[in-house]
């Protein structure tokens, strides 16, 4: 996918070449090479997580890592995740389906409230989380839009 990550992101003025975008060939959780590879800690003006968080290993420590150790102070926390949804029969059946889903879909798991744990972290100065338009909340797979920012410190 890196290649088409490249060509969306030229088509919108940002390159590896002018050093305003940085694909990065690492696991999420490996905060101390990512934070190197910026040049040092908490040197990410944003990170951007679209449909990643439910492959994670260790997932809440992951992005609590990386929002503490990669992100820096004023830096924004973009997502778009799907998530655990907060009607009791859906999320049954979203972990009936899930250790399956995984076995299909790369580890991936519809039933992390990884919304709810960026949420409550108590770094952001601001932050919001609103749902996909149009879609119903009763939906098997459930999505969850968020924008946060850091506290300056």
């Amino acid at each position: 996918m890196h290649q088409e990550i490249r060509t969306r992101a030229e088509s919108k003025g940002y390159t590896e070449a002018a050093g305003n975008f940085v694909i990065l060939s690492c696991g999420a959780e490996e905060t101390a090479l990512i934070s190197s590879a910026l040049g040092g800690a908490n040197a990410a003006d944003s990170i951007v997580s679209f449909l990643t968080i439910c492959t994670i290993p260790e997932p809440e420590s992951a992005v609590t890592r990386l929002v503490e150790d990669v992100l820096k102070p004023g830096g924004t926390l973009v997502f778009y995740e799907h998530v655990l949804s907060p009607h009791e029969d859906v999320a049954w059946w979203q972990r009936f389906w899930a250790p399956i889903w995984s076995l299909g879909f790369d580890g991936c798991r519809m039933d992390r409230p990884s919304h709810l744990w960026v949420e409550r972290m108590d770094v952001w100065a601001e932050g919001k989380i609103w749902g996909n338009e149009g879609e119903p909340e009763d939906r098997l797979i459930w999505h969850r839009i968020g924008r946060f920012v850091k506290k300056n410190t």
